[in-house]
């Protein structure tokens, strides 16, 4: 059945693939969120959070202490699928899982961030769980999040949900050790504005994107254009200071295209999955029946 066949290349790319978490027990565990968040809306759309991503991806590198930190310890040059698979899991897990399975993924990234620790060609000592640098990389992302969630799912979210949405995610950034972690997207707005002459983009960032961007990650090769469409939406996602400093600004012409590509492309990915993350925990909650392909 296609549906299926889809579906399985789609959840291939997930955190759902490595296991380990149980989205369907303990029945009526609301997680660290629940049903009822806004964090459970904006991140049940596989289509707008692998863009937003791409695009958090992008942006993080660009602090110097960020990008020393993945140059040094991460195997993303070599192993993109993997890297994508395990964000994913942490992202999906603290979002959709059990309280107990969500507190023992933050217990196993911030034990993984205790050995990331070293100095940056400038000079500098990093360390993962340094509060400021794990604060830049949690606006990073979920504000690309939003971005995206608003360009290619709900552009009419109302921004009163959109602030309550960075107020209800900042739990996940202070779990890790973070602070002063900007819970609107006025503070959000001020925050990146003042991160802004910290930022660098030289060879190493330059290869990190040039990386990314040349090896869209996909479990076939019949999935690799979808992935390649996914990769470019989120360069197009990019605000303009990111985009310029990373010389991958696109014209407005082609910024379009994407857009119409990807809301042709959305639906049918859409359609095609019924039992991801956000499906599983609401069976938990009693939201949904239990899933009739299993």
């Amino acid at each position: 059945m296609i549906r299926k066949r889809i579906e399985a290349q789609i959840l291939g790319l997930t955190g759902l693939a490595l296991g380990g978490v149980d989205f369907e027990n303990p029945p009526g565990d609301p997680g660290l969120f629940g049903p009822n968040s806004i964090s459970w809306q904006v991140h049940s759309d596989f289509t707008s959070m692998l863009i937003g991503g791409v695009a958090a991806l992008l942006i993080q590198m660009l602090h110097p202490l960020a990008l020393a930190g993945v140059w040094d310890h991460s195997n993303f040059r070599r192993d993109m699928l993997g890297r994508l698979r395990r964000t994913g899991q942490f992202i999906s897990g603290t979002t959709y899982g059990s309280t107990a399975d969500a507190e023992r993924l933050i217990a196993r990234v911030r034990d993984i961030h205790e050995n990331v620790r070293g100095v940056a060609p400038d000079g500098r000592p990093y360390h993962a769980n340094d509060p400021d640098l794990l604060t830049w990389v949690h606006v990073a992302e979920v504000s690309c999040f939003l971005a995206s969630h608003l360009r290619y799912r709900n552009p009419h979210l109302p921004e009163a949900d959109q602030d309550r949405y960075y107020d209800e995610i900042a739990l996940i950034a202070y779990r890790l050790g973070a602070r002063d972690v900007p819970r609107s997207r006025k503070e959000v707005a001020a925050y990146l504005e003042r991160m802004k002459p910290q930022l660098v983009c030289d060879e190493r960032t330059r290869e990190i994107a040039d990386i990314l961007l040349s090896n869209p990650p996909a479990v076939s090769p019949w999935a690799q254009p979808v992935s390649k469409l996914m990769l470019h939406a989120g360069v197009a996602l990019l605000p303009d200071w990111a985009a310029d400093m990373l010389a991958l600004q696109k014209p407005v012409w082609q910024r379009r295209a994407i857009e119409l590509a990807v809301g042709r492309v959305a639906p049918v990915l859409r359609w095609a999955v019924r039992n991801g993350s956000a499906h599983r925990a609401k069976r938990r909650m009693g939201l949904l029946p239990p899933n009739p392909d299993l």
